[in-house]
């Protein structure tokens, strides 16, 4: 079973979630909090497999559960997705660097929304590629100087290669086309790089190849 939390300061968005959730045999909805203080108690309680966290909500927003849950060693098989009105919204960046592995609009589609539960589970993170150019354009814009690259001696020229193709946005389908390999053996070098540098997904991945300079601003072509 996937189980999940639902933290969100509307009881009819939480209800709305838990309904198309629960209808999935897979899938169970163990815990609601209607605050960052009450979700980070459910996570300790209930160590769910995803959270889906309100950005905006009281007492503790959901910037800092998230930070809070994803800085826990004891939690690090949480992993969150963030919920927004907006697309775009403005805090979707400051989000992926607090270590949440994507973000859903809340009015997104039912099926999209049990796609997504299930994808961030078995460790995609939930950022199609027309969002993720876009969150990595901003996060170009924001960037300081790229830090030593030393961190990245520990991965092969592949991996380094391919670690490359995910910070400007490809799929694994696109980098197995551009290095006429398998979908699976991109698949494959993605997760080893991921493991080898700690990240926890491929949304932390896209951060790293910007911080480590691996991945410059302009490269989105």
């Amino acid at each position: 079973m996937i189980r999940v939390l639902l933290a969100d300061d509307q009881l009819l968005v939480r209800a709305g979630f838990k309904v198309l959730l629960d209808a999935q045999p897979e899938i169970e909805v163990v815990a609601e909090a209607a605050d960052g203080q009450e979700a980070l108690a459910a996570v300790r309680e209930h160590r769910p497999d995803i959270v889906l966290m309100d950005i905006r909500m009281p007492v503790v927003d959901g910037l800092v559960a998230t930070r809070r849950i994803t800085e826990d060693p004891r939690l690090a098989d949480v992993r969150v997705v963030m919920l927004t009105t907006f697309e775009l919204d403005e805090y979707v960046f400051e989000a992926i660097r607090s270590g949440a592995s994507g973000f859903l609009v809340k009015d997104t589609e039912p099926e999209e929304l049990v796609r997504a539960v299930r994808a961030v589970v078995a460790g995609d993170a939930l950022l199609s590629p027309g969002v993720t150019r876009r969150l990595i354009a901003e996060f170009a814009a924001r960037s300081k100087e790229p830090a030593a690259a030393d961190a990245l001696s520990v991965l092969t020229e592949r991996e380094r290669e391919v670690m490359a193709l995910v910070g400007i946005g490809l799929s694994n389908e696109e980098i197995a086309r551009r290095l006429v390999v398998s979908p699976l053996t991109a698949k494959t070098h993605v997760s080893r790089t991921m493991v080898k540098l700690g990240a926890r997904d491929r949304a932390q991945l896209v951060v790293l190849a910007y911080e480590s300079g691996l991945v410059r601003p302009g490269w989105l072509g």
